[in-house]
């Protein structure tokens, strides 16, 4: 009976094991089906997200390709080069008003009777180019229109349902185009009118008192010699101007990564240059960054090194909560307490030695960084501190057994052996503080120009426009499938390239840093 018992408790422990190495193994298959299909699903979120914006954006270039061929073939490329001769003189009477604004204040009770008559007889000498300009202008709009009537692509560009401003009735494209060019003949007499005029002012400048006034005056008058330097170039410039040039292909990609304009429902033209934005949104993740890097990395080091217990319990969850706010309440709290403070603080008289201050704008660069470096600093903040806290300990304890102090061990070592990590946790901070909306088209004054960067640092106390903020802005008013629309998809793709790629780096920092103390 023993015997015949053995193999049979034999039989059903193997049986036993089996069946449980079966269910072990289902158990390990579902898991691994689980976290797979989470993996496979990210995968095919983000091919779908990338299609789709490829899709949407899909055409823009074409449309962009046809605008400009019209831009040219309709002499409107011919006006610009007259009409940015006249924005110069305009933007060179308008820092005369700078300047007579700087010597009020600073030269209080100052006879500034001399210089503004300097200043109106300035302004009138571009009397005869505006003009000049006006009439050029409808000579190309009417050109414009004949060539659409006749057929010639243009792009769908309207923002608003509301009705077109009124332009000249169409007139013959092959009597329209010698017209236009009789301004190759009357801008150089135009501009030998300007010259004499202008000489004749600078010959005899007015007196400023105020030593910044007077150096900002020396500045005008240096830009106001090469202004009229260029105008035997620009008389070359026009011409040689061609309207039957063609307009090469790859000049409808070149003119959005490279273009400096972004104007979009215009009577005129339409332009879709990206360097604005990105310029603004690069300035903006810099600020956040030079402030948050410090605070985050600084307050990770002394949470996970040098606080006791009881204040770690109370920094980080407080750090952490930050991350809590809603982005929209730190934009209120941007425009009524931060950007009103730094506009405040820039007109005190103890501020007077800053060159850019008094600044005008209390939404800016700088209001929009802080912002989001608040934001930024909670991410910055636990990832760094995870780095610290992965460093093995025997490191730590290897310093101190060599003699070294807290803070060599934290200089030395620690940081050095967490640098990856920390480098990984600045990344991420960026690519959370470029892809935010909310705050930046808030705060950041939405002024669609690259800053002054002549100012130095005060370029950052300028208004500028965002990536982000343009497509939060502009996407609701815009025509499904005009070039706007393909425009602001193309600047949604750069965004998410740029924020992918950044992502990605960070990764890599990771891996590399998990290798390292592996």
């Amino acid at each position: 009976m023993e015997t015949v018992a053995r193999p049979a408790s034999t039989g059903s422990i193997l049986l036993a094991n089996a069946a449980a190495r079966r269910r072990r193994l289902t158990s390990e298959s579902a898991i691994k089906a689980f976290f797979g299909s989470n993996a496979l699903v990210a995968i095919v979120v983000l091919a779908l997200i990338t299609i789709f914006l490829f899709r949407e954006g899909f055409g823009f270039f074409g449309q962009n390709l046809d605008n400009l061929r019209l831009y040219r073939r309709a002499g409107l490329e011919y006006v610009d080069i007259i009409r940015d001769q006249a924005q110069q003189h305009a933007a060179l009477s308008r820092k005369l008003g700078e300047i007579r604004q700087l010597e009020t204040r600073n030269a209080p009770g100052a006879n500034l009777e001399t210089f503004d008559q300097f200043s109106s007889s300035f302004s009138d000498s571009g009397e005869f180019l505006n003009a000049l300009v006006s009439d050029t202008n409808d000579q190309a709009l009417a050109l414009r229109e004949s060539l659409i009537a006749l057929g010639m692509p243009a792009a769908v560009s309207s923002t608003t349902e509301a009705e077109s401003p009124t332009v000249p009735a169409a007139v013959d494209p092959r009597t329209a185009m010698p017209t236009l060019r009789g301004a190759d003949e009357k801008f150089p007499s135009i501009a030998q009118t300007m010259k004499s005029k202008i000489d004749n002012l600078l010959a005899a400048p007015p007196a400023l008192s105020d030593a910044k006034s007077k150096e900002a005056f020396a500045k005008w008058k240096k830009k106001t010699h090469d202004y009229i330097a260029i105008f035997p170039t620009i008389e070359q410039k026009l011409r040689a101007w061609d309207p039957n040039e063609p307009v090469a292909a790859y000049r409808a990609i070149t003119s959005f990564l490279f273009g400096t304009n972004w104007v979009t429902a215009s009577f005129w033209q339409d332009w879709y240059g990206i360097i604005p934005l990105l310029v603004g949104s690069i300035m903006v993740s810099t600020v956040a960054l030079i402030i948050a890097v410090p605070l985050g990395v600084c307050s990770a080091i002394y949470v996970s090194e040098v606080a006791a217990k009881g204040e770690k319990v109370l920094i980080k969850p407080y750090i952490e909560f930050i991350s809590a706010i809603p982005s929209v309440v730190l934009g209120f709290f941007g425009i009524a307490v931060v950007g009103q403070a730094i506009r405040a603080l820039s007109q005190m008289p103890f501020m007077k030695w800053v060159p850019f201050f008094p600044i005008s704008e209390r939404l800016n660069v700088f209001t929009a960084g802080a912002l989001l470096a608040l934001m930024a600093v909670p991410t910055i903040f636990t990832l760094a501190e995870d780095a610290l806290r992965n460093v093995p300990r025997g490191f730590k304890e290897a310093s101190y057994a060599l003699g070294a102090n807290r803070l060599q061990t934290i200089a030395r070592v620690l940081v050095p052996a967490s640098l990856s990590g920390i480098i990984s946790a600045v990344l991420l901070g960026l690519g959370r503080v470029i892809g935010e909306t909310m705050v930046v088209l808030l705060c950041a004054g939405n002024r669609i120009a690259i800053p002054d960067f002549t100012q130095g640092l005060g370029a950052f106390f300028q208004p500028v426009h965002t990536m982000t903020g343009i497509i939060a802005q502009e996407m609701g008013e815009v025509v499904r499938g005009s070039i706007h629309y393909r425009a602001l998809f193309m600047v949604g793709l750069v965004l998410f390239g740029l924020t992918l790629g950044i992502n990605y780096l960070a990764q890599r920092l990771v891996a590399r840093y998990r290798m390292s103390i592996g």
